[in-house]
């Protein structure tokens, strides 16, 4: 397993490093307050791991948080049930 998430970072790198190389336009990104010079590849790449935390971010926090939350109340004993009760056994039959 670990050997696949190596292969995958790897090929997730060059794919980013060949999209950086063949994109090397000037941009400007105007943010009103400040502007910034890049290259097309570098904006697309920083847009895109942008998107990827942003959605991560959404996911956790409207998934998996509620599932643990869910999941420790579940896992927690119960404190004030009493033990359950013995079931009635069947009066002593002499044979």
């Amino acid at each position: 397993m670990t050997l696949l998430r190596l292969l995958v970072l790897v090929a997730f790198l060059a794919a980013g490093l060949v999209i950086g190389s063949l994109n090397t336009q000037r941009i400007v990104l105007d943010f009103g307050l400040a502007e910034i010079v890049t290259t097309t590849g570098i904006a697309v790449m920083v847009s895109l791991l942008a998107g990827v935390l942003l959605g991560g971010g959404i996911v956790m926090a409207t998934t998996v948080l509620p599932l643990q939350a869910r999941l420790r109340r579940a896992s927690r004993p119960a404190a004030n049930t009493p033990p359950p009760a013995e079931a009635p056994r069947p009066p002593f039959q002499d044979a």
